[in-house]
């Protein structure tokens, strides 16, 4: 049933992205089964993949992202096609995981250190099954993927989350501006700024390489 969904959205002497994501919102707040399967199956692991880079740990990840489609099946009808509907769930996602984190510093602290005791000291990520590899991981051997991921880690969560919407999903300026709510020239500064900071966290690390020389200028 959901390829006649799709053959459905698809359908018609012309189709562009907007039309088909103003038709999948249309079938979703209509409650159909095939277009929420629909939803899942096109974004399920776009999302995953932007959640996990902002909170750099997989078992958070998916709780993450089970309440970003909680969010958006349920606030469907907000939706009023003025941007993607890529660009919206991203921005529900950013906000879920702000959310969250907010969440983490207020009540799990004492929880994962008690986690940590009880399993004789092991690290919590030590503990969740491997994420899956993006075509992102592909392009890195292991031991510099690992110094990347951990450098993104320790940069500011603000510039973090506009240096992985922009070098990591490719997204436009103006689009990141829409997930994140805030005007184009401080995407632009935060995208900079987070370069910079992992350009310091990097430094002596690795050896240069194209993928790596981020130019501001060239954005």
């Amino acid at each position: 049933m959901a390829d006649s969904l799709v053959f459905d959205i698809n359908s018609g002497s012309v189709s562009t992205p907007g039309g088909d994501d103003a038709r999948l919102a249309s079938a979703l707040r209509l409650g159909s089964e095939d277009a929420y399967e629909l939803l899942v199956a096109r974004f399920q692991q776009p999302v995953y993949n932007l959640v996990y880079r902002l909170l750099s740990d997989p078992a958070e990840a998916c709780d993450v992202v089970q309440e970003v489609f909680l969010k958006v099946f349920r606030n469907i009808d907000k939706f009023r096609s003025q941007s993607s509907l890529k660009t919206w769930i991203y921005r529900i996602a950013v906000n879920e995981v702000h959310n969250y984190r907010r969440w983490f510093f207020r009540h799990r602290r004492q929880e994962v250190a008690l986690e940590d005791e009880s399993e004789g000291g092991k690290n919590f990520g030590d503990m969740v099954p491997d994420r899956g590899r993006s075509p992102y991981d592909y392009a890195l051997d292991g031991e510099k993927r690992v110094m990347i991921e951990d450098a993104l880690g320790r940069i500011n969560p603000m510039f973090r989350a506009a240096v992985v919407l922009r070098d990591v999903e490719e997204l436009s300026y103006e689009e990141i501006a829409d997930i994140l709510d805030v005007s184009l020239g401080t995407v632009k500064s935060r995208i900079t700024r987070g370069r910079e900071s992992m350009r310091r966290q990097l430094e002596g690390r690795l050896e240069p390489e194209p993928a790596l020389q981020w130019d501001a200028a060239a954005g």
